[in-house]
């Protein structure tokens, strides 16, 4: 036992008490506030990310279009792309050499390090803190062994012995890490990955050193460089250089501070900081003496003042110029230009200007009614926001920025705006072309904060894009697939389908060629992620295409000799043909597992796994056909099993698992008492993976014909239980599935008792998520099998375990507990008529508990149990419960509520209206004031319970009191949830019956006056039921007299009533068309169009109502009213008028509309005689033989002979 307990116990885990006493989160974010975000990044892993490393490539060169003529040598033809691919590949290659090289030398050095520091152990002497310098140096020239050439390119950082870093400089390679030389000595700010050398002031080249200059002596003079001596010097000797190098243009470098130089204030800036002025000490002897110099130039060079000059020139004979106005002095010397500032000091603050073009989080307001624009989107429809004059443009200019205004009107306008964009975008795409087009969308459609509706309205656009330009799209077919092949991943299913049809719309107008001509080079990319949307795309093609178009180039890559990458993708690409066209790969199964077969005996493992899988899905797909075409894999799969292990097993064991169904039931014994050696070895496999595809295996094989139920008892059913019935097998959703899809499957072929006997004691194991799944799974095999192998022992042992279980859960979102127990009772039957007083006790307990969620599960047990509780003649019981339920319709939760409601309709539909304890005529009170409740499951049970009372039980409730309903009822009308509302119509019905229409029908007549159309809609279609269940007699002459009211509310809703009524009482029409015919002429004369739309579908209702039972002249004269209507252009009302004139052609004949028809068909306008063509269609579609005896005689004339004989139709 002990033992047991142990296999079972896989997984440990905090107790019981202490894991229910933890605070659970809310289920959703949107109880807390907070809406969900609606970008399609946030909800992608990393993998699906990586569509945002793509390069959207430029256009290629399109074959059909220039001929033979020689492409322009700025254009990329498919030889460029190809080569850039190989090129790829080969960096890539190279790469990984030098990696794993590089990583090799690690190790050896590594391994003779660890000899020599054991060889040198004793010898060591302690060391001094100085002798660090030492050592480094020592150090440095020891690592300087392997090649400069070995190193990997994309190290990025500083070698561990360089100099300090020099800021700015971006693109060096990686650094050596061989000995230091004097050019790492001092860093150079600003000093750019372009120019190793920073310019001096007056005229040195850039880039140039001035002789005998070293980088690290002070700079002298502007541009005069004073030759240094160079003696050896420690790099502490260092005197941080004040001006450090002159940057070009005085401009302040971007990260202007020496690293290394505890920063003071900016000195030599033009305005010298607070900072600044203090700090003049704080320099070295050279720096003093620069400085003096420098201020003595300044004031030799001060520009003359007015006295000044007055003294050295005479008064007259000179003229003093004006300075022109434009004219504004230098004020700063022009060695100051040039002299790049290093700061001695921490800078202060100073004020920013303003920067007048900044962008706030206030929208610019759009001009010319642009939709509002995101933040994100101004990188791409920024240039809307200037506005300028759109005819100084050119007009390829003015192209663009149409474009751009209709794809923001498309992304972010409202629902007529985008419309609009749409239907422009659509009809001048061709006038536009696909180069403009696609470089604006496509970008949009890699945005990083694109949100789904967005990619849905952009991917609409293309659709609609490419089916205008064809041909045209050809040399964008890669940049297209670069931005739709990630759809076919996404995790929305509807994405995937969109992204599907847009790639077959697209292979379409390409062509076959174009497409494999774009696609080919990404068979062999380097990247995974690009090799398995190509995979997926190039299926969208073989189906768009034919699969036959398609099988000479998969072939060729299947077997291609340069890489595995493009065999690998091939072979995927076969598989995932097979998933997205199922069966209809059967024509060409052969050819298909042909082409792949070789893959199984690959060198590369990857290969022969994606072979297997391939040949899983084809045999998936071809199911139950097809074994002849997978002959000749069998054996490469046998051999196959037998020696592998690991991932390429378990997709050999996938391919068996889904060949062996195909075969006929003697080999399937064979193979599976063959294959399942292996299986059973593979059940103790750790691998998560490998179980779920050994369970699809096992589930298939047990399936099969040929495989008797004593081989599955002895050699399966044992070590699968010891092995696949654990614990932990419970916590994984997809495991726990397939783990009960397959213990069903054995179940079926070995019967209920061997395996429901294996699992009972388990509804009473302490893992609740284990009692879980024992239950679901006893509770499909007994729906499945049914109960009556069951004997009472183990009929004992289940209700006990179910009885424990269902008291024990802690939370049950999938009502798997309450479904499991509803299950096995209702398939036991009479037999737990003994066990029915400790279930109801049970459940009377339980709903009374302080938990909302149990006491919800208890109400519906009783509504899931209530039939048998029937069975065995337990109405005293039942009737106990009745009256507990009544007790708790008090109960504040409404999902309880609910169920409480749920479980007395099923108590009294089982026992009666006048059995019913509490009686009818004190239960249907207390329900009255719940109709209030706003809570769909209360609404939808409460209406259910007092609509089957209405119906069955209508004479033990006062008038009033139904009355009373009927206005809480108008109130449903309003019901988001359809069934609400169809469940309050038929109740109007059934209590009109019981109380009579006319009350009823006041209520709803009145109700035709309020503002909602969904209101009143369904108070139209409860009148006709009114009408239906309480003769039309009863209700016409009250409806008729209402449309006298001049509203149009209220005369559209009794034209709607007529509509749904002549609907109803069908041939019962015949009796009342005269009464209405005077309304209905009158509605079909009325300017409102809606008036004329719901009169012609009243009169089409009526027409289909009465057909054939002499009312003809009556619908003739409402068809000389429906008539004028066919020009009509709102598409609502001209569907209205077509089917009543259809209606018309059942009721009258197709002879009578042809003679109506006749007058336009050749009429001199086109708009008219495509109206009465249409008609014609119709009638022809509809009554072709009936026409044939109304045709006009058409005389014979000259040439054409019109006659046409009985005789002619038969020969």
């Amino acid at each position: 036992m002990d033992n047991e307990v142990a296999r079972k116990l896989a997984s440990y885990t905090a107790p019981k008490s202490l894991l229910n006493d933890m605070p659970r989160g809310g289920d959703d974010d949107e109880s807390l506030g907070f809406k969900k975000s609606q970008r399609i990044i946030d909800r992608e892993d990393d993998y699906r990310r990586r569509r945002l490393n793509q390069v959207i490539s430029p256009e290629r060169h399109d074959a059909f279009a220039s001929g033979d003529k020689t492409p322009k040598p700025e254009i990329r033809t498919y030889a460029d792309v190809m080569r850039e691919a190989a090129l790829k590949r080969e960096k890539e290659e190279t790469l990984k050499v030098i990696a794993r090289k590089k990583k090799e030398e690690e190790e050896n050095k590594a391994a003779g390090k660890d000899k020599e520091a054991v060889a040198a152990q004793p010898a060591q002497k302690r060391r001094n803190r100085w002798d660090q310098s030492q050592d480094n140096d020592s150090g440095a020239k020891k690592v300087k062994t392997g090649s400069d050439w070995d190193m990997p390119d994309s190290t990025p950082g500083i070698g561990r012995w360089d100099a300090t870093p020099t800021p700015g400089r971006i693109g060096d390679a990686t650094p050596s890490m061989s000995r230091k030389n004097r050019w790492d000595e001092t860093p150079t700010p600003g000093r750019l990955a372009d120019s190793d050398a920073t310019p001096g002031g007056g005229g040195v080249t850039p880039g140039a050193t001035p002789a005998g200059m070293t980088w690290d002596a002070t700079p002298k003079l502007s541009g005069l460089a004073t030759p240094t001596p160079k003696r050896q010097r420690s790099r502490w000797d260092e005197t941080p250089a004040t001006m450090g190098s002159a940057t070009p243009g005085g401009a302040t470098p971007a990260a202007g501070y020496t690293p290394g130089v505890t920063p003071v204030g900016g000195v030599e800036l033009a305005t010298p900081t607070p900072g600044a002025i203090n700090l003049r000490g704080a320099i070295t002897p050279e720096q003093y003496n620069l400085l003096r110099w420098e201020k003595d130039i300044e004031d030799r060079n001060r520009p003359l003042t007015d006295e000044e000059l007055d003294t050295m020139f005479p008064t007259e004979g000179y003229k003093i110029l004006e300075p022109p106005a434009t004219y504004v002095p230098i004020r700063t010397p022009a060695r100051k230009l040039l002299a790049t500032p290093t700061p001695l000091g921490t800078p202060l603050y100073a004020i920013p200007e303003e920067n007048r073009g900044q962008q706030f989080d206030v929208p610019k307001e759009m001009p010319g009614g642009l939709p509002f624009m995101k933040p994100e989107d101004y990188q791409y429809f920024g240039a809307l926001l200037n506005e300028e004059d759109e005819e100084e443009l050119s007009p390829d200019e003015q192209k663009e920025r149409k474009i751009m205004k209709l794809l923001l009107k498309v992304k972010n306008g409202t629902p007529p705006q985008r419309k609009t964009a749409l239907r422009q975008l659509t009809d001048k795409a061709r006038e536009f072309g696909a180069g403009p087009l696609f470089n604006r969308i496509l970008p949009l459609l890699m945005q990083p904060t694109l949100e789904d509706q967005e990619r849905h309205l952009l991917v609409k656009v293309i659709d609609r894009v490419l089916y205008k330009l064809d041909e045209l799209v050809r040399p964008y077919v890669h940049k297209i697939l670069v931005v739709i092949e990630p759809l076919l991943i996404d995790e929305d299913y509807y994405a995937r389908v969109e992204g599907r049809e847009i790639i077959s719309n697209l292979s379409k107008a390409a062509g076959l060629a174009t497409m494999i001509a774009a696609m080919r080079p990404d068979i062999d990319n380097i990247d995974e992620y690009v090799r398995n949307t190509t995979a997926r795309a190039f299926s969208v093609v073989a189906s768009a295409l034919g699969i036959p178009a398609l099988l000479p180039f998969l072939k060729a890559v299947c077997q291609s000799k340069k890489s595995w990458q493009a065999r690998h993708t091939g072979i995927k690409i076969v598989q995932q043909i097979a998933i997205l066209i199922g069966c209809a790969v059967l024509p060409h199964l052969r050819s298909l597992v042909e082409i792949i077969e070789h893959g199984l005996n690959d060198e590369n493992q990857k290969v022969r796994t994606i072979t297997a899988l391939s040949l899983a899905a084809l045999a998936e797909a071809a199911a139950p056909y097809g074994i002849e075409s997978f002959d000749s894999v069998l054996k490469p799969l046998w051999k196959g099993i037998r020696s592998h292990r690991g991932k390429v097993l378990a997709a050999f064991l996938k391919a068996i698992g889904f060949i062996i169904p195909l075969m006929d039931a003697i080999y399937a014994s064979y193979y599976t008492k063959e294959v399942m050696v292996i299986l059973i070895r593979e059940f103790q496999s750790p691998d998560e993976e490998m179980k779920k595809i050994v369970l699809k295996v096992v589930k298939q094989c047990v399936s099969t014909e040929g495989v008797e139920a004593d081989y599955i008892r002895s050699d399966i059913l044992p070590e699968f239980f010891r092995n696949f019935w654990v614990r932990r097998m419970a916590l994984d959703r997809r495991n726990y599935k397939q783990l009960v899809e397959t213990t069903v499957e054995i179940a079926n072929k070995v019967g209920v008792p061997d395996i429901v006997a294996r699992v009972v004691e388990d509804l009473k194991d302490e893992s609740e998520p284990y009692r879980r799944m024992v239950m679901e799974t006893i509770e499909k095999v007994v729906a499945n099998l049914g109960a009556s192998d069951i004997d009472s022992r183990l009929e004992e042992l289940l209700i006990d375990g179910i009885l424990y279980a269902f008291q024990e859960q802690t939370s049950d979102d999938a009502n798997v507990m309450l479904n499991g127990f509803g299950a096995v009772v209702n398939s036991l039957g009479q037999r737990v008529k003994p066990y029915l007083p400790q279930i109801c006790g049970t459940i009377k307990w339980r709903l009374n508990n302080k938990s909302a969620k149990v006491r919800q599960q208890a109400a519906d047990l009783i509504s899931r149990i209530a039939v048998v509780m029937k069975q065995c003649q337990e109405e005293q019981l039942m009737g106990h419960l009745g009256v507990v339920l009544y007790e708790y319709l008090g109960e504040e939760y409404p999902e309880v509520l609910g169920s409480i409601l749920g479980a007395l309709k099923a108590i009294v539909n089982v026992i009666g209206m006048t059995k019913m304890t509490p009686p009818i005529k004190d239960l249907l009170p207390r329900l009255t004031p719940i109709l209030k409740n706003r809570h769909e499951k209360v609404q939808e049970n409460c209406i259910d319970l007092v609509g089957r009372i209405a119906d069955r039980g209508a004479e033990f409730v006062p008038a009033r009191e139904w009355m009373r309903i009927c206005f809480e009822l108008l109130e449903m009308l309003k019901a988001h949830k359809k069934g609400i509302r169809r469940a309050a119509v038929n109740t109007f019905g059934y209590i009109a019956k019981a109380i009579g229409p006319q009350d009823v029908l006041a209520t709803l007549l009145n109700n035709l006056k309020v503002q909602e159309r969904q209101n009143r809609v369904c108070t139209t279609v409860a009148i006709a039921i009114v009408a239906e269940t309480c003769s039309p007699f009863t209700v016409l002459p009250a409806l008729m007299n209402e449309y006298r009211v001049p509203e149009l509310n209220v005369q559209n809703g009794v034209l709607k009533s007529l509509s749904f009524l002549f609907e109803y009482i069908g041939e019962m029409g015949k009796d009342y068309i005269y009464a209405v015919t005077p309304l209905l002429e009158d509605a079909l004369m009325d300017r409102d169009l809606v008036h004329r739309q719901t009169a012609a579908s009243a009169v089409k209702h009526m027409a289909l109502g009465v057909a054939g039972l002499g009312c003809e002249d009556a619908l003739v004269h409402l068809l000389n009213y429906v008539w004028p209507n066919i020009f009509e252009t709102s598409p609502h009302v001209i569907n209205a008028v077509m089917e009543a004139i259809e209606g018309m052609r059942v009721a009258l004949g197709a002879a009578v509309v042809l003679n109506y028809c006749l007058q336009g068909l050749f009429h001199p306008a086109r708009k008219v005689r495509e109206v009465y063509w249409k008609i014609y269609n119709s009638l022809y579609i509809g009554a072709q033989d009936a026409l044939v005896a109304a045709y006009p005689m058409l005389e014979d004339e000259g040439d054409n002979v019109y006659s046409r004989p009985e005789l002619t139709m038969f020969v």
